[in-house]
């Protein structure tokens, strides 16, 4: 049984004993604030600086100083669909589309006009989401004296959040109905143009750069077939329908190639590194949480 009055006499020691680690604590706490949230900083700014070199913006007027690179899309399964395409920073500047009909031996042959490119919207947002975090990493420069860790805390998660948003839009090609493939202006981009049964659609999944060709056929107006439109995704599936200008069609085969691009695997390692530096900060403030909450000063 416990002696009540030896635990009395044993309290000052242990409040000095307390306090003691309570000041070891504040100073270890305090050297983080002031130099260890900086180092980190500036190592997230070196990565981030990488990664944005990585998507080459052309300064205006010098677009034609940017490096163009060649992709050769294919599929060693089948050879019903071959494309070249070229790269330029965010936009395809070219591409060259080989379909082999199904059904028959015809070849049909496509390539953008010498007056169109093609913007990628997901490597134009991503390199916007690489650009907002290196603003608000630059908004706090070595000069500035952090007081609190929530304060660190809230700058790692606005980071991590656009770093998180760039890495989905790489990582996740936007859904589209095939009324809007059908509508959208790639398909007024190609010399010769594109016939009425033939729809394309380029987008990043990761670190490739992928070509789907659709070709359709008309279902008759006196169908028995019954006719349900496909929703919006990313890849259709033979047999999907939709209507479009009161006519309906359904997709009868689905040519998909790839390509990798070396330097998109690049971004996407860059972003796996920023977000588990500023997790470790965070995790790093998280273990002086529970003392700062019941510090008694």
């Amino acid at each position: 049984m416990l002696n009540p009055q030896r635990s009395l006499s044993e309290l000052p020691k242990m409040s000095a004993a307390s306090q003691v680690e309570r000041t070891v604590l504040e100073e270890e706490f305090n050297w983080l604030l002031k130099e260890e949230v900086h180092a980190v900083l500036k190592q997230l700014q070196d990565v981030l600086k990488e990664a944005s070199r990585r998507f080459s913006v052309p300064t205006p007027g010098l677009e034609s100083l940017l490096r163009q690179e060649n992709f050769i899309l294919g599929s060693s399964t089948m050879d019903q669909v071959k494309g070249v395409l070229t790269l330029q920073g965010e936009a395809l500047t070219q591409a060259d589309i080989n379909l082999k009909v199904a059904k028959s031996s015809q070849v049909l042959h496509f390539q953008f006009r010498d007056d169109k490119q093609w913007k990628l919207q997901q490597i134009q947002d991503a390199r916007n989401h690489v650009n907002q975090a290196l603003q608000l990493l630059s908004s706090r420069d070595e000069s500035y004296h952090f007081k609190t860790g929530a304060e660190v805390n809230k700058l790692m998660d606005a980071v991590m959040l656009q770093l998180t948003r760039a890495r989905n839009r790489l990582t996740t090609p936007a859904s589209m109905t095939l009324p809007e493939l059908a509508t959208s202006g790639l398909m007024k981009m190609f010399t010769p143009p594109m016939p009425g049964d033939v729809m394309v659609n380029f987008y990043i999944n990761l670190s490739k750069l992928c070509l789907t060709v659709y070709q359709l056929h008309v279902l008759p107006p006196n169908t028995t077939k019954n006719f349900r439109p496909a929703g919006s995704c990313v890849l259709h599936n033979p047999g999907a329908m939709f209507e479009l200008n009161s006519n309906r069609f359904e997709v009868s085969h689905v040519h998909k190639v790839e390509c990798v691009v070396p330097w998109l695997n690049d971004t996407l390692v860059f972003f796996t590194i920023s977000l588990q530096l500023c997790q470790q900060l965070k995790d790093k403030i998280s273990v002086f949480s529970s003392f700062w909450n019941y510090r008694p000063f």
